[in-house]
């Protein structure tokens, strides 16, 4: 069996995923579903979606619909509270550097972009379909590989534009300096968030609720730490998203 939260672990908040996932396998397991003793931090996230014995993943709603979709059982979507967006959705923030005279992100439509990977709905996909409507495409640069590496690549003059999951932007505004160098101009359009995920042909519902109820059992500090704040079942509707438009480049 496996079980990872991988979207936005990272060293400072393993703690309170650690804390999460305790509260959600003890709530599996009093609702009979069995359930790994800890997280898994090792295996590759395409990896451990894919696993048959999957007990609990997080995925991005871009791989979700191109690869995983037949594959896996969504529970819901994870509410981190994002500001300008419904419950359980998110978007990317637009960031340059802070000499950048842009703006709007149109006025980047011909400069570099930097993007984490293809199959992110933060860094690549939702930026991609909001240039789209807007009559342009970003030119890419080859994949930074995280939105880190994205974020280090505006600021340190390699790329001009980025767009960052605006959770993953709040972790990095509160350590990693160099945030501090870029400002934003704008942001992506509303898409489903980071959603919770078992095996496939699997019955939601013990899922959510022990899920949802572990999160109303935080600490004040740990769900502080992980921004968290609840769980919301979407219908299945909101993930028939388009994907990046063909002519979208992105150079690996």
């Amino acid at each position: 069996m496996i079980a990872s939260l991988p979207m936005y672990a990272r060293a400072s908040n393993r703690a309170a995923h650690d804390a999460l996932w305790a509260l959600i396998r003890d709530g599996l397991r009093a609702r009979g579903v069995s359930a790994c003793d800890q997280l898994d931090y090792d295996t590759d996230h395409m990896d451990g979606w894919a696993r048959p014995d999957l007990v609990l993943g997080q995925i991005c709603n871009l791989p979700y619909r191109a690869l995983f979709k037949t594959k896996v059982t969504v529970i819901g979507a994870a509410d981190y509270g994002v500001a300008g967006c419904p419950p359980g959705y998110y978007r990317s923030v637009f960031v340059v550097r802070n000499d950048c005279t842009a703006t709007t992100p149109q006025d980047m439509a011909t400069l570099r972009f930097a993007f984490s990977e293809p199959l992110s709905q933060s860094g690549f996909g939702a930026p991609q379909l909001w240039a789209q409507a807007h009559g342009f495409q970003f030119q890419c640069i080859p994949k930074t590989g995280s939105h880190q590496s994205s974020i280090a690549a505006v600021a340190e003059g390699r790329a001009d534009i980025a767009a960052i999951d605006a959770h993953t932007w709040r972790i990095e505004q509160a350590e990693n300096p160099q945030t501090a160098e870029l400002k934003m101009i704008g942001h992506t359009d509303v898409t489903p968030g980071m959603s919770f995920i078992t095996r496939r042909a699997q019955d939601p519902v013990p899922y959510f609720d022990a899920i949802a109820a572990a999160i109303a059992a935080l600490t004040v500090q740990d769900a502080s730490t992980l921004g968290l704040k609840g769980i919301i079942a979407l219908p299945q509707t909101a993930y028939d998203l388009p994907f990046p438009p063909k002519q979208a480049a992105a150079p690996l």
